[in-house]
Order: C-alpha cells, then structure tokens, then sequence
C-alpha cells in the first residue's frame, strides 16, 4: 500500500480505479505557406468553432455548477477576442508565411511566459487561461478530437492539474473523485469540484505517478490522503468513515424545518449564496430562511448587451415571489477584476482587483445603474427585498448611491409603478477601509454584510487565488477576526444587523466565534446551510463568552 499526502479541496471518501486523465497532445510542426490569407482565414473559422464550443460549455455549467463557477467559460471567450493575442497570431503568419497552427503555438508560448512573469498574481494565474484557450484552438485547427474523455465505469480521476474545460466536460456520474498533482485550493476547478460535490485532494506532486493508472485507491478528501492498493484494515477503516459521513448526512436531513438557535436561546438567521434563478430551488430544498446573497451580476454576464430594465425586473420578481416573504438581499452589478464583459468596454488594468470595478463601475455610470436600481424597486413589489452594494470605502459613496435611489424612487411615484418604500438598503463591507469607518457608514444604512473573501486578501494583502501564497493566506488570522469583530460592534451601537457572506460563514470552526461576537446572520452555500444549523444548534454561546472572559 502506498499513502500520499496533499490538500483535501473537498470532503468525502471515494473507493475505485485510478484513471489518468488522457489529453490530445498537439504536436506542432511549422511549415511554410503561399497564401497567407487563406491561412488567416483557417485562424478565424477555428477561433469561430471555439467560441461555440466555450458557449456550450458556459451553457452546462450554468446548469450544473451556477454563474459564478461558469463565468470561466466567458473569461475564455474573452480571450479568443483579445486583440494583442489575435494580432500576434495574424502578424506570425503573415510576416514569416507560416501555418496557423505554429503561429497559436507561438503565440500561446509567448503570452504564457509574459503573464507567468507580471507581478500581479492575478495576470500570472492568466497564463492557464492563455494554455486552455490556445489548446482548443489548436484542436480545431488539428481536427483532433476534442470531445471528453469518457469512462466505462466511474472511476477517480488523476491528473497533473485539470483545466476548468476538463472538469465541466467529464460526465460527473462516471467521476468518484479527482486527484492532481498540482493546483490551487481557491482555483476554479478546485471551486468547481465544491460546487459538484466531488472529493478532491490537490498537490500530491510528483508522488502520483502513471504507473498507478488502473490501481485501486480510496480518497479521503477530508484528510487529503490518497491511499493506493488499501490493505484489507485501511479498506475497513475508510468504509466505517463512509458510512458515519452518510449517516451524518441523514441526521441533518432531520433539521429540515428546525429553528437556528442555540442552546442558551440566542436565534440567528441562516441564508443561503446564490449566482443566478435557477439557485432558488436549492435554497428552499435545503431550508434556508432567506437569501443572503444574491449575485445580480449573472444577467449582465448571460446577455450580449446592456440587460434592459424589463430583462432585470422579471428575474428579480421571479426570485422575490419564489422565496414567498423569506428575505432576498440582491447584490447591485459586481463586475471587474476577473468578471470582464465585453460590452462594457472596461479598460486592461495593472492590479484589477483593485481597480475600476464594482460600485465604481456604477456610480461612474448612473444611466447603467439607476437601470438597475429601478428593476430592484419595481420587483420589491413582490416579495420581501433588501439591496446591498459592493467594494464600499467611504461615506461619500454610500450618500451618492442614496442620492440616486431617492432619484428612481421619485421617478417610480410620477409613473404610478407600484414598489415597496422600506426596502432596506445594506453595504458590503469588504476593504479595510470600510471595517475601520464602519462606525460612521452604520449611520447610513440598514445593514452590514462582511464578505470575508476579499476583506481577507484585502487586509493580508494576499491574492486568494495564487496558489504559492496558500500557506500564507490565513482567514483566521486576528486582524481579520479583529475587523468583523469591530463591525459588529459598530453595527450594533447604531441598531441595525450585521451578516456574513463570505466563505467564513461556513467554517464551523468559527461559528461559535461569530455567535460570540454577535453576528445576526450567516449565509453560505445552500448545500452547507443544514450542517451549519447542526452546529448553532450544538454551540452554547453563554459559556463561550464565560470561557474568552476566562483566558482573558
């Protein structure tokens, strides 16, 4: 037996067959050509047929895995368009009158080294993108199969590193769990396997070797741990894990319809995240109270110019009346950084993520968000409606966005359209700057959520999504602990509630601590919204206090 060691992305025990993923390898050969234009035209009807195929992708995994993990496949299109890459493209076969498929090549080696050099850890992790793309493409050109691999049974899937295309393209009942060599904990198949609810070990190097393929193997994706060819007492021990995981899974079927309070009395509400519609099931199957988060941004990203009003207003009055009176906070138009939509026309920035993005966006574009704003109003109608507003650091922001909704409102009253005036209206507090001023913003609003994702990065100064940086980024870390602490303080003092959206919501290892600090709400995954209630429900936030008094 041998036991190999990475990082669980996701939970679970899976026992089958190893399966290394086989890929198509391109092997590009330069050849001269006569007609260049007919070799660029080649370029074009392939980039076409790619185009198509990422739209299909987008498509399945709007389905199966929501818009948030989709948007990838729009990230990708993206790139086919990209100008500086199509024009290096078209330069090599004019200039050297060479084939197509040695100018992608080219093309691909070059961009992969500029972004893997850039500082910015956000354009370096580009350079997967430039390799999927390219890859597709050269596909194409190759009239090579591209379709998924496909398994007789399923089976575990090994891997050096899967790129998001993979993942989408695999029949998920043929996979038990994947396996890889590399990859990041916060990368977008490591996000997608989450989603799938697929377990996932990550970083097991260069100790999963091919000679493995067709070895029997069990995934402990709790543990991280891979075991090859178990022996009889490691088989016994991970089936009696299964089956406390399953037997786990039925027990929290039982809180269906139970109260989130804990054992001393304090109640909180659990609401779930969602990214489009069609999440709403999901939510109500799983028993949420409401909806904590819900990302607007999809409309915009699923439609190939600005989302009418009309567009906007159906898809929030759908979701308003769905939930049936339980509370919706929508999210206003959240784009930038790595959510780029072409229409929009956003400018290729040095550091994005803290650049021309989110509220922003808006303000600097009233006509684009009181479009919105009116959509929100007008489905407020129908349901029990809240709007909160990302990437807020100043008071002056939050008085400009008052401004403009009085503005729809009175808009709204002159055209006899029906909306329901006490909609309240909440910020998202994700800058350091936003927790410190969090005191005076209180004053303005009727709400904080704190989303812990980009308030962490934020404040560590760490990229998330750079995998060399994993053992730095630290969600625990006091100064975050520090600053959600802070603005509950704050929240409080000025009477008005105070969640959490971001990925800490669903750390059981910090519920006890969030109900110790006096967080009101808690929205997470609806796949993690019962075992949350499992924990408030087990958690005695009286002593908790007694025992940090205690230890000072």
């Amino acid at each position: 037996m041998r036991i190999l060691n990475g990082t669980g992305v996701f939970g679970g025990i899976a026992f089958g067959r190893l399966s290394f993923y086989k890929r198509n390898e391109q092997k590009i050969r330069r050849y001269h050509v006569e007609d260049t234009r007919a070799e660029l035209r080649r370029f074009e009807k392939a980039k076409q047929t790619a185009a198509t195929q990422l739209e299909t992708l987008y498509e399945k995994a709007l389905k199966e895995v929501g818009e948030t993990q989709a948007m990838i496949f729009q990230i990708h299109q993206m790139m086919l368009e990209d100008p500086d890459y199509c024009e290096s493209v078209q330069n090599i076969i004019n200039t050297q009158q060479v084939n197509a498929e040695f100018a992608v090549g080219t093309t691909e080696d070059n961009f992969r080294q500029m972004f893997s050099a850039m500082e910015d850890s956000y354009m370096r992790a580009r350079a997967a993108d430039v390799k999927d793309v390219s890859d597709r493409v050269l596909g194409i050109l190759a009239d090579t199969d591209s379709a998924a691999q496909t398994y007789d049974e399923p089976v575990i899937v090994a891997a050096d590193d899967l790129a998001p295309s993979e993942t989408v393209q695999l029949d998920k009942n043929k996979v038990l769990a994947f396996v890889t060599m590399f990859g990041s904990q916060n990368s977008h198949t490591a996000i997608l396997s989450r989603t799938r609810n697929i377990p996932t070990i990550i970083g097991l190097g260069d100790d999963l070797k091919e000679e493995y393929d067709g070895k029997m193997a069990i995934v402990d994706g709790f543990a991280g741990r891979l075991y090859i060819e178990p022996d009889e007492d490691t088989f016994a021990a991970m089936k009696q894990k299964q089956k406390r995981e399953e037997e786990q899974h039925a027990l929290l079927l039982q809180l269906k319809g139970l109260e989130n309070v804990t054992l001393d009395g304090r109640k909180i509400h659990v609401y779930a995240n969602i990214g489009n519609t069609g999440d709403v099931g999901a939510v109500l199957q799983n028993d949420a109270d409401g909806i904590g988060l819900f990302r607007s941004e999809f409309l915009y990203l699923e439609s190939k110019d600005y989302p009418t009003e009309k567009e906007q207003f159906k898809a929030y009055k759908t979701v308003a009346e769905n939930m049936a009176g339980k509370k919706v906070v929508i999210r206003t138009l959240d784009i930038g950084a790595d959510k780029q939509i072409g229409y929009f026309g956003l400018p290729r920035e040095e550091n994005p993520a803290m650049g021309y993005r989110a509220i922003r966006i808006c303000l600097d574009r009233p006509k684009v968000f009181k479009t919105q704003l009116r959509a929100l109003y007008r489905a407020s109608a129908y349901g029990n409606l809240a709007i909160m507003f990302p990437m807020i650091v100043s008071v002056q922001e939050v008085r400009r966005i008052k401004t403009l909704v009085e503005e729809v409102k009175t808009e709204l009253r002159k055209e006899g359209i029906p909306f329901w005036d006490g909609v309240e209206l909440g910020i998202m507090i994700e800058t350091p700057a936003a927790a410190v001023m969090s005191d005076v913003l209180a004053g303005e609003v009727d709400f904080f959520s704190i989303g812990t994702n980009d308030l962490t990065q934020y404040t560590l100064a760490i990229d998330r999504q750079n995998r060399k940086l994993d053992s730095f980024y630290d969600p625990h870390h006091p100064a975050v602990l520090r600053l959600i602490r802070y603005v509950v303080e704050s929240a409080h003092k000025a009477g008005i509630w105070v969640g959490v959206c971001g990925e800490l919501g669903a750390d059981l290892s910090l519920t006890e601590t969030f109900l110790a600090m006096g967080i009101d709400e808690l929205s997470v995954s609806p796949s993690y919204v019962l075992p949350l209630r499992k924990k408030i429900r087990e958690t005695d936030v009286g002593k908790a206090l007694e025992r940090d008094a205690a230890e000072g």
